[in-house]
C-alpha cells in the first residue's frame, strides 16, 4: 500500500529482513528497530500506519514498548509477534495496548491480512475502557458493568468478552476465538466456545434483556450494541 509506513521491531536479523524484505515488495516503507529502546524513540518520532512488535527483545520487552508509545498518545495498531501461547501473555498485550497477536512460525500471508485489518482501523485513539452500548469493559480494573450493574465473570468469560470488544460489530470466526482466548493451535474440544458464550449471554445479555452477543450461523460470532 503506497503511502503507508510501517515499523518493524524484531532483534532477529534474519527475520527481520524477511519482514522488511517482504512488506516492501507489497509496498510499504518499513523501517526495522532492533531493540526495545529505539522501538519507543522512533515510534514516539515518527507517525507510522502500523507496528509490528516482537514480544522478546534484548532491553525492554514488547509489552514495555507497547505501553510506553501508548503514553505518548501514538495509537499506530500494533501487532504483536511472539513465541508465547499462553492466555496470560495474551491478555497483558491487550492490556498494554496491542491490537492484535500472531504467533510465531507464521505464515507471511497471515501477517499481511492481519495488517491489513490493522491499518483500516486507522490510527485514532482508543479508550481505555471498552464499550458497546451500555456493556463497559475495563481491562485495566478488570470489571463488566451493564448500565450500572456490575457483572462478575470468570477469567476466560472475561477474555472472551474482553477480545470480542475490542472488535465490535465484527464477526470473528470460531478458529480466531479459539486462538486468541484460549491457545494457539487449540485441540481440545471446539465446542467449549459455544459453551463460554452460552456462559456470557446468561451473564450480560438474558438478565438485562439484550441480544448484543450474537451467532452469525456458519461465520461466528459478533457482539453489538442490541
Amino acid at each position: 500500500m503506497a503511502g503507508t509506513r510501517i515499523l518493524v521491531v524484531e532483534d532477529a536479523g534474519k527475520l527481520a529482513g524477511l519482514l522488511r524484505r517482504g512488506l516492501a515488495e507489497q509496498g510499504y516503507a518499513v523501517d526495522v528497530a532492533a531493540n526495545g529502546s529505539d522501538a519507543v524513540w522512533m515510534g514516539t518520532e515518527t507517525a507510522y500506519d502500523a507496528v509490528v512488535l516482537d514480544l522478546v527483545l534484548p532491553d525492554i520487552d514488547g509489552l514495555e514498548v507497547c505501553r510506553r508509545l501508548r503514553e505518548r498518545g501514538r495509537w499506530a495498531p500494533v501487532l504483536v509477534l511472539t513465541a508465547r501461547d499462553a492466555v496470560a501473555d495474551r491478555i497483558r498485550g491487550l492490556d498494554s495496548g496491542a491490537d492484535d497477536y500472531l504467533t510465531k512460525p507464521f505464515a507471511f500471508g497471515e501477517l499481511l491480512a492481519r495488517l491489513r485489518a490493522l491499518l483500516r482501523r486507522g490510527t485514532g485513539a482508543r479508550p481505555a475502557v471498552l464499550e458497546v452500548g451500555d456493556l463497559r469493559l475495563d481491562p485495566a480494573a478488570r470489571t463488566v458493568h451493564r448500565g450500572a450493574a456490575r457483572i462478575e465473570l470468570t477469567a476466560k468469560e472475561f477474555a472472551l468478552l474482553e477480545y470480542l470488544m475490542r472488535h465490535p460489530g465484527q464477526v470473528l470466526s470460531r478458529p480466531r476465538l479459539l486462538e486468541h482466548v484460549w491457545d494457539f493451535g487449540f485441540d481440545g474440544d471446539p465446542h467449549v466456545l459455544s459453551v463460554y458464550v452460552g456462559y456470557l449471554r446468561e451473564k450480560i445479555d438474558k438478565p438485562f434483556g439484550r441480544h448484543c452477543l450474537q451467532t452469525v450461523r456458519g461465520m461466528g460470532y459478533r457482539i453489538a450494541d442490541g
